[in-house]
């Protein structure tokens, strides 16, 4: 009879760049042609570390430049303290420790947690990078999660219908520097609500199906238009990751052409120390003009490629598009192209990013912030506003959201012109920006209509800039109307909910006399009058200062 092992097949499916559209890995999948090998293995830290040894080198024999993702159950790392047979595996393969996730698999129920983190503690001294597989799905308890700190987390797909999570999900990713991955995609619908969440990376059948053999493309759908404008600060490099081609530094010229040779998607290769830190970067057109020239290969051929090569251009992991850009604007032109190394906060190399990727991705920000902006003061509309109130929301920051307009707009257009109309607004757009510091965004949202949106605290000091301001148009003077919401965290759940509250504010603003502020709290009644009076009050005033005029 025939054991498990003589029955067993892999299946590879791609995990994807939802940014740059590339294969980012390869999940090594079990698939036993009989019985249910996988759920002894559960039961057996014995046979799901031998799993996890013989899914790596079915992969090992099929792929050897995408860097490779191992299903291990957390029960089997707690009970194992490691997976020792699976670093000798990959050492005698000839790849890199830092080149295989491993995908921590749940049930966690009952798994001692010190253990389990003593075991991942382990995998990371080896190398390995780890991944925490089944959340939202699954029973991870999230104090567990934030301790585990993984490179990767995995969502389940059904969690998309439920945004506000997985937008709670990225911002927690983000804190402890780890990639947000959206597993079982099935629909465009499904890899759109994935980016606007902030995913990086997903997988599923939309992309590609598990195949015996690893995937030579898959399909990821165009971005749609209308995206949320990029922070000023620019796209992190993490949207912009490809898998590095890494050779040991020790590695001879020839073995980089045979690389080369048989990977012509290639761009260059990195040779790194036994750490994983990049030591030198190879770039293939220089590297292959080199070996090819009169009596190159039989000079080169067995000599280090290192002497071939230049030193490595590297940014952190938590960089942005722009802080690449300068890296690559450092030294002579001929390096231009040159990938640059992405590294992790101990210096190994994660992966590469390419000058094209990102100029590709910084050039549609532009096209869409253009797009989005008011013609007549080049200001941001209100998508822009909204989805920075949704990044807040998210990542439970407390905020002020403003509504200001000019009083009796139409009767100044009447009486003024158009055209001095249109100064004004330009001139009320111009004063909101000079005001703005730090983190406060300026929309104009059409007409005579802004929004702003600022910090509880930087607030006081813009609204007293713009109303105390002697305003006129025509020569005629101009008062202002402002009208604030203070949204603490868990106030609000979207920018929908925020603007409801921030509607009968407008309308309490607008009733008053003069330079007008009203200030109210979302989820509480009433509000503050801080500038304004009642017209009741104004006009009784307006009586006692000159009794003549009743």
């Amino acid at each position: 009879m025939d054991s498990w092992t003589d029955t067993l097949r892999f299946a590879f499916q791609p995990v994807v760049n939802l940014t740059t559209g590339g294969v980012a890995g390869l999940e090594i999948l079990a698939r036993p042609e009989t019985g249910d090998i996988l759920a002894e293995a559960r039961r057996n830290p014995e046979i799901d570390g031998r799993l996890a040894v013989l899914a790596f080198r079915a992969a090992a024999r099929k792929e050897a430049m995408l860097p490779l993702y191992v299903n291990v159950f957390a029960g089997t790392l707690a009970d194992l303290g490691g997976l020792t047979p699976l670093h000798d595996a990959v050492r005698a393969a000839g790849r890199l420790p830092w080149e295989v996730t491993i995908d921590v698999g749940p049930p966690y129920t009952h798994v001692p947690q010190h253990a389990l983190l003593e075991a991942i503690g382990s995998l990371r001294d080896q190398g390995f990078r780890i991944s925490a597989d089944g959340v939202g799905d699954g029973d991870v308890p999230l104090r567990l999660l934030t301790d585990m700190a993984p490179d990767l987390v995995k969502l389940d797909a059904s969690m998309l219908t439920r945004s506000a999570a997985v937008r709670a999900m990225r911002t927690l990713c983000d804190q402890l520097s780890a990639l947000l991955c959206v597993e079982g995609v099935e629909t465009e619908l499904q890899c759109g609500s994935a980016r606007s969440a902030g995913a990086q990376l997903a997988q599923g059948e939309l992309f590609a199906p598990p195949a015996r053999l690893p995937a030579a493309e898959v399909y990821v759908p165009p971005r749609s238009t209308g995206l949320a404008v990029t922070p000023r600060s620019g796209p992190s490099v993490r949207e912009f990751v490809r898998p590095a081609a890494l050779l040991p530094a020790t590695a001879s010229a020839g073995q980089v052409r045979a690389l080369f040779t048989g990977s012509p998607e290639v761009s260059g290769v990195l040779l790194v120390d036994t750490h994983g830190v990049p030591v030198r970067s190879v770039h293939r057109s220089r590297f292959l003009l080199s070996m090819s020239g009169r009596y190159g290969h039989a000079l080169y051929a067995d000599r280090p490629a290192a002497k071939l090569g230049d030193p490595p251009r590297t940014v952190g992991v938590d960089a942005t598009a722009w802080e690449v850009l300068d890296v690559v604007a450092v030294g002579g032109r001929d390096r231009t192209s040159d990938d640059v190394a992405v590294v992790d906060r101990y210096g190994r190399c994660v992966g590469v990013v390419r000058l094209a990727d990102l100029v590709r991705a910084l050039a549609e920000t532009r096209v869409e912030e253009a797009a989005g902006l008011n013609p007549l003061t080049r200001l941001p509309g209100s998508d822009a506003i909204t989805g920075e109130v949704d990044r807040r929301i998210a990542d439970g920051r407390p905020f002020a959201l403003s509504w200001l307009d000019v009083d009796h707009f139409k009767q100044v257009n009447d009486g003024a012109g158009f055209a001095a109309g249109d100064e004004l607004i330009r001139s009320v757009g111009r004063a909101l920006q000079h005001a703005a510091s730090g983190s406060t965004r300026v929309g104009h949202i059409g007409g005579d209509d802004f929004l702003v949106l600022a910090d509880p605290e930087g607030l006081s000091p813009l609204a007293a800039s713009v109303l105390d301001a002697p305003w006129s148009a025509g020569g005629h003077p101009v008062t202002l109307s402002l009208a604030t919401v203070l949204c603490e965290p868990g106030s609000v759940t979207d920018h929908r909910q925020a603007a409801a509250c921030l509607a009968p504010l407008k309308k309490a603003a607008k009733s008053l006399s003069g330079a007008s502020w009203v200030l109210g709290r979302a989820g509480l009644s009433g509000h503050e009058i801080l500038r304004g009076m009642a017209a009741e009050t104004a006009r009784a005033e307006w009586a006692v200062a000159d009794p003549g005029k009743g």
